[in-house]
């Protein structure tokens, strides 16, 4: 086995946040661009949230900058680069990385839960429906939700908003079992074709073995987090599903293709790909920038605390009398440090950011003003608003005033 590497804090940050392409110089912001990033992302988190914009778009915004959301449409719609799976959530994938999400296709409902167990049987009682679903996707797909009969037999039952829905519940089945997928959008209402019509014919389709899927996918993730322990992965681009992850590491490590790490801080066994290694010397180029609350960097809460002392969660379901900081916050990345939160709101009538609240942490550098007044003003004009507006709870060294 190999010597750990050693890594300080500000290595190992500067690592990680370099790796996502948030140092460095930006990769263009045109399909290559968006491609570049996409390939060692492997996914971006879907959530209906807009205040500003969608999640998904902000990720790549924080990364190359100024870009056409339409060219996202290009790559999942048009070109198929791209599809809809759950990996570590509701997510964009890429098609070359099908066989990966294979493995959960083929099994699913897996296991022995109650959960599990209801999803199987229901489907059984229903089989009715599912055939219906494929045989109106068949000869009319693609379809919206409201293009099938409702032929259950057995109503879905659950304590939250899909209770009944059981067209919806069928049709997420059949998705997650790889037999249906979203051919495309009109507003949030998905449009469902056969995998058959959808895939692209380049795309690989030959069953992988679970352990070379866990493999691939447990390289992939630490590529995209440039330092990472063993539970880092498991919570990180198809979360939970990494079966004999211990067994994978080991194997990496004996191979060469992984280098074990300390960082500071902690005893604990962190893992640094072969292929980033080059990182840690190359000229350190931060950037200032916002990030999404669903953003790759930060998508592990526990893993943020760990390498950036920076405890952070969303409020958007907290009582307004109960939030520490507003409804939606943005954190502030400068250089490989997380400095803050910015709470923005998009008022789109009046093409107006409205950034409601602003709140360093302690230590923030006196710098990072003027840098982050400039990634607001970015934000702005990505989201399409012509003029920036500063609430109360903005101290005054951060009202930058807004490029005209």
């Amino acid at each position: 086995m190999s010597r750990p590497l050693t890594l300080g804090l500000e290595s190992a940050r500067r690592l990680a946040v370099t790796c996502q392409h948030l140092a460095g110089p930006r990769p263009g912001n045109d399909l290559d661009g968006l491609r570049q990033v996409l390939r060692t992302l492997r996914c971006l988190q879907l959530d209906p949230v807009n205040v500003v914009a969608r999640s998904h778009l902000l990720v790549l915004w924080s990364r190359v900058g100024g870009y056409d959301p339409a060219d996202v449409d290009v790559l999942l719609w048009r070109e198929r680069w791209l599809f809809e799976y759950w990996a570590h959530a509701a997510s964009i994938v890429l098609a070359e990385d099908y066989p990966i999400h294979q493995v959960t296709m083929r099994v699913y409902p897996a296991g022995e839960s109650g959960y599990a167990r209801q999803v199987r049987d229901w489907m059984t009682a229903n089989d009715a429906l599912r055939r219906h679903i494929l045989d109106r996707l068949r000869e009319k797909g693609p379809l919206p939700v409201g293009g099938f009969e409702d032929l259950a037999a057995v109503a879905w039952r659950s304590s939250g908003w899909t209770n009944g829905r059981n067209v919806e519940r069928m049709l997420d089945f059949l998705w997650f079992q790889g037999q249906v997928m979203v051919a495309g959008r009109e507003g949030r209402t998905r449009l469902w074709d056969l995998t058959e019509h959808r895939l692209p014919e380049w795309a690989p389709t030959a069953p992988l073995p679970r352990e070379e899927a866990v493999t691939r996918a447990a390289e992939h993730a630490l590529r995209a987090l440039g330092v990472a322990r063993a539970t880092d992965i498991e919570r990180h681009f198809i979360r939970d599903r990494y079966p004999g992850l211990a067994e994978v590491l080991s194997g990496l490590e004996a191979s060469g293709r992984v280098v074990p790490a300390e960082v500071e801080g902690g005893d604990e066994r962190w893992y640094v790909h072969r292929d980033v290694l080059g990182v840690l010397e190359r000229d350190w180029e931060p950037r200032t920038t916002l990030l999404s609350p669903f953003d790759n960097l930060i998508c592990d809460r526990e893993r943020t605390q760990r390498l950036w002392g920076f405890t952070f969660r969303t409020e958007m379901y907290v009582p307004k009398a109960k939030r520490q900081y507003g409804h939606y916050i943005m954190p502030i990345l400068h250089g490989e440090r997380l400095v803050g939160r910015l709470v923005p709101r998009l008022d789109r009538r009046r093409a107006r950011l409205e950034i409601e609240g602003l709140f360093p942490e302690p230590g923030m550098p006196a710098d990072a003003a003027t840098a982050v007044g400039r990634a607001v003003a970015e934000l702005a004009a990505f989201a399409g608003a012509r003029e920036i507006g500063y609430g109360d709870k903005v101290p005054d060294p951060w009202r930058v005033a807004p490029a005209s």
